[in-house]
């Protein structure tokens, strides 16, 4: 997997991938293009519960999530009730905030609404990037924006559309996550795996 970019034998990574929670997570999802609906979903929610945290602390929570969010399935969060958002918010294996729990509920009925008119949501969301990965090519972490364009119009986009918690950098981070953008460091093994040159 990593044998056309070591350095002295040890794999290159993109420098916040330090520790056993977010190296598998760098190495196997982060920057790999999703067009799964259900995926794309976990991460807008995902992402949104992150604001104001570390992306390690949401990685610890993700499993609790998978399970009390019925595997991130869009149609049956859509239908969750008040007494359904107060278990939630008594659910200490995940972001505990009122308003956060919530918009998930708020942007799973958007995220079908959008559904709806566009066949799939992946449909919807690659638009924002012409349909194909962008390729950076940043050779610094602090080279990488925290928003761009083309999260500003996404941003823009989705809160016209009835989502919460979708600013445009959360909307950048879940452009990397899924890979709408390859922001691995050119020096990462990744980058190139994902279509950098």
């Amino acid at each position: 997997m990593c044998s056309n970019n070591v350095n002295g034998g040890e794999v290159v990574r993109c420098t916040w991938a330090g520790n056993a929670l977010n190296i598998p997570y760098h190495d196997a999802e982060w920057g790999v293009p999703v067009h799964d609906d259900r995926t794309i979903f976990e991460f807008l929610i995902l992402e949104g519960a992150q604001a104001g945290l570390s992306w390690d602390t949401i990685l610890r929570k993700r499993e609790r999530y998978r399970e009390v969010f019925d595997g991130f399935d869009p149609a049956r969060v859509a239908r969750y009730d008040r007494r359904k958002i107060q278990a939630l918010l008594k659910d200490a294996g995940i972001v505990r905030n009122r308003l956060k729990v919530a918009s998930a509920v708020a942007n799973a009925r958007a995220f079908l609404k959008v559904q709806e008119e566009f066949g799939t949501f992946d449909a919807y969301i690659w638009r924002f990037v012409g349909g194909q990965p962008k390729q950076n090519v940043w050779k610094t972490h602090k080279q990488i924006p925290a928003r761009t364009a083309e999260s500003d119009a996404l941003s823009k986009d989705l809160k016209k559309s009835g989502f919460g918690f979708v600013g445009s950098t959360i909307c950048y981070a879940h452009m990397q996550a899924t890979g709408m953008v390859n922001d691995h460091l050119v020096s990462c093994f990744r980058y190139a795996e994902l279509g950098g040159r």
